[in-house]
């Protein structure tokens, strides 16, 4: 069996971005694995714990993923795959330049996040079935193997479904599929010495990125009287529709 996790590197989102020229400068930027990958990296290492087999981390982005890739072969998975391009790429272009490699590959099944944090997306495991032609379950919260299907658990806004697919498949992650572990000193030293295939990008994006902002957050200052509190109310809830816009 093998386990495919495919991850992106995204900015810490505690790290201050700025805007030089018309893009986002990530040059002083803190970039980590994305934290909805995490979970696709951790079942992964589970399903292998638990029938064996090749967990494989494919990793699509600039020269700098490659920390990404280390940090989860230092979690546990047993080599990378680096599919490298500098600039921006739609999901459906990455799943384009993604399909030939995961093909080579041939997983028993691909997990990835269910929304990428830079994108603010969820279009990427959808887009990755639909380019190997395998089915897709989004947002699973629980996976368990049975021969050559899978019976996972898939959230809906008002509670859960459970449903089986046939292998291969894609399935995206969230929290509670499970608790992503930390590297281990060990675990990051052995990270130095595993395999890493670089791989150039073969892509044409679909979407042309023409410029990017950063939404400035500014506080209104504006104090309410208290001595009548319905008063005060009805002035939040008009500040809150009427200047705010939240309600």
């Amino acid at each position: 069996m093998k386990f495919v996790a495919v991850i992106r590197q995204v900015p810490d989102g505690e790290s201050k971005l700025k805007i030089q020229g018309d893009r986002v400068d990530l040059s002083g930027a803190t970039m980590i694995l994305d934290q909805m990958d995490e979970y696709a990296v951790e079942e992964a290492i589970r399903l292998k714990e638990k029938h064996g087999g090749e967990a494989v981390v494919v990793g699509f982005g600039p020269e700098r993923t490659e920390e990404a890739i280390r940090t989860a072969l230092a979690m546990g998975m047993d080599r990378g795959v680096h599919v490298v391009y500098e600039g921006f790429a739609d999901p459906v272009a990455v799943a384009e330049a993604l399909v030939e490699v995961l093909k080579e590959e041939a997983p028993t099944l691909v997990l990835t996040g269910g929304q990428q944090a830079d994108w603010d997306s969820q279009a990427l495991g959808g887009t990755l079935a639909e380019a190997l032609g395998v089915p897709v379950v989004a947002w699973t919260t629980a996976l368990e193997l049975e021969g050559e299907t899978a019976k996972a658990k898939h959230d809906l806004d008002e509670g859960a479904e459970w449903v089986r697919v046939r292998l291969p498949a894609v399935f995206t992650t969230q929290q509670g599929l499970n608790e992503p572990r930390y590297p281990t000193l060990p675990g990051i030293m052995k990270a130095k010495k595993k395999e890493i295939r670089k791989v150039q990008a073969s892509l044409t994006p679909k979407v042309t990125l023409i410029s990017e902002e950063i939404q400035e957050k500014s506080r209104l200052g504006k104090i309410l009287d208290g001595k009548d509190p319905v008063a005060a109310a009805e002035e939040l809830v008009r500040l809150l529709h009427e200047e705010a816009k939240v309600i």
